[in-house]
């Protein structure tokens, strides 16, 4: 085992607090009600969250820890911590993806900023979850552009059981219309790290180019469509305030950045489905595919930190790449909110982010909560 990918496994445990932790109700625009309650607390910026297929859900913490709640269980399971992550800045362990075949194999993927004698950078390992340890870790990509803020580093697979890896332009904006380099660009690969044959350049893994800081990505279960969720510049690099995204990615497209930004617009580039000025730091996203939240099946959720909320995007029932309306649900109410996720029961989890340098934290964060019909 190479030195940098070391693990320690450690049986710390959290307790889940269910709903004696309170809960609180809120309504939708069509007037249905929802039931919030935490499920868990005490953790430290959670960032990335999956549940495999007996149930069982899987968070990273940014400083570099990996946990496991069991199903129905009442700890939080502390199964490893990856000793070469870099936690400063905005980096540290953040994404995590279960291989589709998780069942069988046991693969499972992180990814993370690490620091070298060359700098930063970040990478995405593959491990076999075996006896409730990480074994046999394989770099699978290795060197994509770090730095102390726009590391990307959402991982998921897609429909197509290919890993799909964000990698942000690691505040050198110039990287993302550069075809040498990874930054600024969403990535493909087989789940080896190989790139497939199909992809839309050749022999190179870049799937799309020309995005910021890309936090979250989703495929649309009744269109199929990838949609994507990117922060924007925020007042820097010359812009004007916000520019957030959310993009519905396309094989091969170039999302402009640095070139336009916000509702700019120019012949042969991408402009955004949505955008936000003021900033609300859009982060993960996911589609509800099931119908046990009732009218909020194939509805999109995207997690904002700096927004303080959980964004409902309703889509256009006759054409899926159009949005019909969109609604701010908990604004305000449990601070940042870094991802959301549907759970095998169809109910919406949701983590915190206010323990990450820029939040409030009250006595009961980070937490992972779940909606549910009232």
């Amino acid at each position: 085992m190479r030195k940098g990918h070391w693990v320690h496994s450690i049986a710390l445990t959290l307790l889940i607090a269910g709903s004696v932790l309170g809960q609180l109700t809120f309504k939708i625009k069509e007037g249905e009600e929802y039931r919030v309650e935490t499920v868990i607390r005490n953790l430290e910026v959670p960032w990335s969250m999956a549940f495999d297929p007996d149930g069982n859900l899987f968070v990273t913490e940014r400083p570099g820890r990996l946990r496991r709640i069991q199903r129905g269980g009442s700890t939080a399971e502390l199964i490893a911590e990856i000793e070469d992550v870099s936690s400063s800045g905005e980096g540290g362990l953040m994404g995590f993806a279960l291989h589709p075949a998780f069942g069988v194999n046991r693969l499972l993927y992180v990814s993370y900023t690490f620091s070298s004698l060359a700098g930063r950078g970040n990478r995405v390992v593959r491990y076999r979850y075996a006896n409730g340890e990480l074994r046999e870790p394989k770099v699978i990509v290795d060197d994509l552009p770090g730095s102390f803020v726009h590391n990307g580093c959402r991982i998921k697979f897609g429909p197509d059981g290919k890993l799909y890896i964000t990698a942000g332009d690691a505040a050198k904006w110039d990287r993302a219309q550069k075809m040498d380099s990874y930054g600024g660009k969403v990535l493909r690969v087989n789940d080896d790290g190989t790139i497939p044959t199909d992809n839309p350049f050749r022999d190179s893994p870049i799937f799309v180019m020309g995005v910021r800081n890309p936090q979250g990505l989703a495929w649309d279960p009744i269109g199929g469509s990838l949609w994507e969720t990117e922060h924007g510049p925020s007042g820097f690099e010359g812009r004007g305030s916000g520019g957030d995204e959310v993009n519905i990615l396309v094989s091969g497209r170039n999302y402009g950045w640095p070139v336009i930004s916000h509702k700019e617009k120019r012949k042969g580039l991408e402009s955004p489905v949505l955008e936000y000025s003021p900033a609300v730091a859009p982060c993960g996203a996911s589609f509800v595919a099931g119908k046990a939240l009732s009218v909020l099946q194939g509805n999109l959720f995207v997690a904002c930190l700096r927004g303080e909320r959980i964004v409902r995007i309703v889509l256009d029932s006759r054409k899926r790449t159009n949005v019909s309306f969109e609604e701010s649900l908990l604004q305000g109410t449990y601070g940042r909110i870094r991802d959301v996720v549907e759970g095998p029961d169809g109910f919406l989890y949701f983590c915190t982010s206010n323990k990450d340098g820029r939040g409030r934290p009250s006595k009961d964060d980070d937490r992972i909560l779940r909606i549910t019909p009232k």
